[in-house]
């Protein structure tokens, strides 16, 4: 399994509980800061649609928002 990307701002509340819930659940992740990243927001935007942040992408499935029971079902956990 490749490492889940998580599309992150800094002061976004529910990105710090889903890289909070990673970090528990020993789940090793790549995040990139739309805030300050361009390409990375693009990135964001085209796989998603959304602007919002937390996407999180996890082999190719994509969650918005931070939804525990969709990242878990993502990880297989």
């Amino acid at each position: 399994m490749t490492k889940p990307v998580i599309y992150t701002t800094p002061s976004c509340s529910y990105c710090k509980m889903a890289k909070a819930f990673f970090i528990q659940n020993d789940v090793e992740y790549e995040e990139k800061n739309v805030a300050t990243d361009m390409e990375a927001q693009q990135e964001m935007i085209q796989k998603s649609g959304q602007r919002g942040v937390p996407v999180i992408d996890i082999n190719g499935e994509i969650i918005v928002g931070f939804n525990q029971e969709a990242i878990e079902k993502a990880l297989d956990k």
